[in-house]
């Protein structure tokens, strides 16, 4: 059955806005009629697999839908009469639906918020079944209710090669943005729109690979890894087989993506153009653009070289230190932590007396140019700001975080198996980067979801008789060294020996197309690359010219994580919670993992942890010395000693474990700022805590607090009533403030929570009382700390971390209309420094007392202020309106959007804070 064809960009991209003038041409209609073709489905019935030990309990969703592709025809009928095509938008309701209709939640409801992930498709509710290519080892079954694929081969290679052909059907356009997107390549591909500039920008100053690159990045995965390596290698020709036959396909049977035309690849009336091959190169481009979004964790050392500098200037040496260190928080005792049980795994602690520190001189720092050469629409005023963006996202330790997961031991729950509600946060698009697949084959058996594109293997799923998932972990596997210049700014030495930097170039250009408008621009991208990494900076050190490069032990290792995945999908090599942590142990990235089955839960974290020479503190940049160098570091190949898999937290049945991007463990450092008293995880933590303290959970419960807490705004829950104990220490006698008062404690009686007066209204309850705190939030940090701190230092410290992170808010890693929200915030900062002023014991304080200089009126003086001037603002202040909303639109300015990356949209959801691709699982037996 052929099947459609996607969209146009990522991230912060939106479909253009020249589609709707382009929709009101007066052939449309005749184009769409001449486009129409029926698609025939062949029906078959298919068996339920007898390998499922999950007993009809295993869920699963990923909004909006499966199908991913559309036809031109497809697309001009949504945009002019937002038709979806089929299995576009069919998992984006019920996943809305659980917003409001979780607190009335039971097992046997489960599946109206969820779809059935159990193995196979039942005879009844096949749609249609296809041997792609005709061949005879591989048949594609698609089930009514979602379309998704369910991929059954007699051999390894039709296994694949069905995996391939169905991401192709599903994801297409996709995944020839994401290859272009790794390459950055994307603005000649896709057009020139800011947001596509910007985007290039990020992944290609993060991974300047040549071809060369990255085939020997896939030489390199395969040698070491012997037979595995050998098959994983069969694998990913096989599925790119699959691929590029569909390719084939659907470029003779004219329904490919449609996006195609609109940017210039095809012709819709001749069928010139063409749509490249892919090949093995590009998915490594694409692992290097997944990696780099969700599994990188590091960085930002120059920064806080920065913020060190301004404290040690405000404070001196001595104090400004103490000063830093308090607000860094890198092992706070009163952080939440994923395993939970006192057991330590340190790493990149702070050395008793730092080795070979290379801070920069005040003032000297300038960020290295990645843009050069100009022209047409990449020399605006909205490209070069773009271009900012994109460095500051790139080079800052706030990483993407997201995903979440809830994991309790079969001990305390009702029917004595384990029971796990986990998942992604990806963001939110159309199509979604994931997608969803059953793969049963020769050494494979699994169900879940895979990044498109990267699809030969579920990467987040289920096996027969066991579920995984991860969370974004965040730990520093990224280091900044100093590398002093000589001859002149592209040479440095190493080892004593001056030597050339290696430049890298990638030039794009593009003009307008019906799908972008943009105006014709060029510009050229330049990296220039040292044995220590890339050049992000450039400054003086005691007075001697340096570049400050950053090395990630995963670069050059985009591959690697290839035999991790091989191995959870493998139900030969997966039987227990030890071997999936041997499974994870092969996965380079930095991920928190979780595992249950019907007897056991388990918990691993990923990444390849590089072993620092003695005394090296990771926090800042160091001399790119030899004796400041990963222990064993091979500059050729990028590889080192690493931390040995006992060193990485990791547990087994814990009595329940939680993760929102939190602290792993204790002494466990990781590389962004904000792991302290309150976070995120707290949410969730306790939550499950009391679920696990009265026993008995069932998935329901799980569920529920699952959900509860994506509802939560986490500065209300957990420090709004100290703030309020502080204005509420002297009667409030002004008006304007005391019915600020009355409003927000009102609202913390009620839950806390940002949630619809009903389903569909599109208005809050306590509607009120959330714009004043979302007003009052930077106003009440800046007036808390910026008197104490001094302008400088605390500007710095907010770029070393942002103040909020509201749903509504544009700023941060997230951005908005991206669900995830309240990772990166001063909420902690807050919550001990208004602690202290009330006296309260405090565990790993701030160094100082900073509201109202530490007098208890005074800080109350303050919030007021603050408070009366938050009451005061309207809705079209505090929510100014965007691309998606009116000025004052309070729900719509939390909504979440599905982001266009293609020329199919769907309409707005109410706010969540929870995974996009999420499980619910409960095994009721085992192998």
């Amino acid at each position: 059955m052929a099947r459609r064809v996607p969209r146009t960009t990522l991230d912060r991209l939106r479909t253009p806005r020249r589609f709707p003038g382009f929709l009101k041409s007066a052939s449309i209609c005749v184009l769409i009629a001449g486009l129409l073709s029926p698609l025939t489905q062949v029906t078959a019935s298919a068996a339920t697999a007898s390998n499922d030990y999950c007993g009809g309990q295993c869920s699963d969703i990923l909004p909006p839908g499966e199908n991913g592709n559309a036809t031109l025809a497809q697309i001009l009928l949504n945009q002019a009469f937002g038709t979806q095509p089929s299995h576009a938008e069919d998992q984006l309701g019920p996943y809305a639906n659980l917003a409001n209709g979780y607190s009335t939640l039971t097992d046997s409801t489960i599946n109206t918020f969820f779809n059935d992930a159990s193995f196979g498709v039942p005879s009844d509710q096949v749609a249609s079944t296809e041997k792609p290519a005709g061949r005879g080892d591989v048949t594609i079954v698609r089930d009514k209710k979602t379309g998704v694929p369910h991929i059954t081969g007699t051999t390894r290679y039709g296994t694949e090669f069905g995996a391939g052909y169905a991401a192709a059907e599903d994801r297409l356009w996709l995944m020839d943005v994401f290859r272009h997107v790794g390459r950055g390549q994307l603005t000649t591909f896709a057009g020139g729109a800011a947001s596509n500039q910007g985007l290039e920008q990020e992944f290609y100053r993060n991974a300047p690979y040549t071809e060369a690159d990255l085939q020997a990045q896939i030489d390199n995965a395969v040698a070491k890894n012997g037979a595995r390596g050998q098959q994983a290698l069969d694998d990913a020709n096989a599925y790119l087989a699959g691929i590029n036959s569909y390719i084939d396909a659907s470029d003779s049977g004219r329904y490919f993506p449609g996006e195609y035309v609109l940017t210039g690849h095809k012709d819709a009336i001749t069928n010139a153009g063409t749509i490249d091959h892919f090949k093995i190169t590009d998915l490594v481009a694409l692992a290097s653009v997944i990696g780099s979004l969700f599994g990188s964790g590091g960085g930002g050392e120059v920064n806080n070289a920065l913020s060190l500098i301004a404290a040690q200037s405000k404070y001196g040496v001595a104090e400004g230190t103490k000063v830093w260190e308090s607000f860094r928080e890198r092992n706070d005792p009163e952080a939440v932590l994923t395993v939970h049980n006192g057991e330590s795994f340190p790493y990149a602690s702070k050395p008793d007396a730092a080795q070979g520190e290379a801070l920069p001189d005040a003032g000297s720092v300038t960020q290295e140019p990645l843009v050069y050469d100009r022209t047409g629409s990449a020399a605006t005023a909205s490209a070069t700001s773009t271009s900012a963006t994109a460095a500051k996202t790139t080079l800052s330790s706030a990483k993407r975080g997201m995903s979440n997961a809830l994991v309790v031991s079969g001990k305390y729950t009702k029917s004595g198996h384990p029971i796990a509600v986990f998942g992604p946060q990806t963001g939110y698009f159309a199509p979604q980067l994931l997608m969803l697949q059953e793969i049963q084959g020769p050494g494979i058996s699994a169900r879940g979801a895979s990044f498109a594109g990267l699809s030969m293997y579920v990467e987040l799923g289920r096996g027969q008789d066991y579920s995984w998932s991860a969370t974004t972990s965040g730990q520093d596997i990224i280091d900044s060294y100093a590398v002093e210049l000589c001859q002149d700014d592209y040479h440095y030495l190493y080892h004593g020996t001056c030597t050339a930097m290696d430049k890298v170039e990638q030039a794009n250009a593009w003009k307008p197309t019906t799908a972008d408008g943009t105006a014709a621009g060029s510009y050229t991208m330049r990296v220039w690359r040292t044995k220590y990494g890339p050049v992000e900076y450039r400054a003086t050190v005691g007075g001697k010219k340096v570049a400050y490069t950053t090395l990630r032990s995963s670069y050059l290792h985009e591959a690697d994580s290839i035999i991790g995945f091989q191995m959870l999908n493998d139900p030969d090599f997966v039987k227990g919670p030890a071997d999936f942590q041997t499974a994870a142990q092969h996965i380079n990235y930095t991920f928190n993992w979780f595992y249950a089955d019907s007897q056991h839960t388990a918990y691993y974290n990923s990444g390849d942890n590089p072993v620092r020479a003695s005394g090296v503190d990771a926090e800042f940049p160091v001399w790119g010395q030899a004796a400041y160098e990963w222990k064993n570091w091979d500059p050729a190949t990028n590889t080192a000693d690493y931390t040995p898999a006992s060193a990485h937290p990791n547990s087994i049945d814990q009595d329940y474990y939680v993760s929102w991007n939190n602290k792993q463990a204790k002494n466990y450092t990781t590389a962004s700022w904000g792991d302290g008293s309150v976070h995120r995880g707290n949410l969730l933590d306790d939550r499950v805590k009391k679920l696990v303290a009265a026993g008995g959970v069932t998935r329901t419960a799980l569920v529920k607090a699952m959900a509860d807490a994506a509802l939560a705004d986490l500065r209300a829950e957990d420090v709004l009533p100290k703030l309020l104990k502080v204005v509420g220490s002297s009667t409030v006698t002004d008006s304007t403030a005391a019915a600020a008062v009355s409003k927000l404690q009102a609202w913390v009686t009620d839950g806390a929570r940002r949630t619809e007066t009903s389903a569909g209204s599109k208005t809050y309850a306590d509607a009120d009382a959330i714009r004043i705190l979302d007003a009052w939030w930077p106003l009440l940090v800046k007036g808390e700390f910026e008197p104490g701190l001094g302008s400088d230092l605390y500007t710095a410290f907010t770029d070393n971390l942002p103040v909020d992170e509201a749903p509504s808010a544009g700023h941060g890693p997230t951005g908005s209309h991206a669900g995830s929200s309240f990772q990166y915030g001063w909420w902690s900062y807050v919550d001990k420094d208004i602690r202290a002023v009330l006296g309260e014991s405090v565990q790993g304080g701030l160094s100082q007392k900073y509201c109202g200089g530490g007098s208890l009126s005074s800080c109350r003086d303050i919030l007021i202020s603050t408070l009366k001037t938050a009451a005061g603002m309207t809705a079209a202040q505090v929510y100014p309106g965007d691309d998606q909303c009116s000025a004052g639109d309070q729900w719509c300015a939390d909504s979440i959007a599905q982001r266009a990356l293609g020329g199919i949209k769907h309409g707005r959801i109410s706010w969540q804070n929870r995974p996009t691709f999420q499980q619910v699982v409960e095994y009721t037996s085992h192998r």
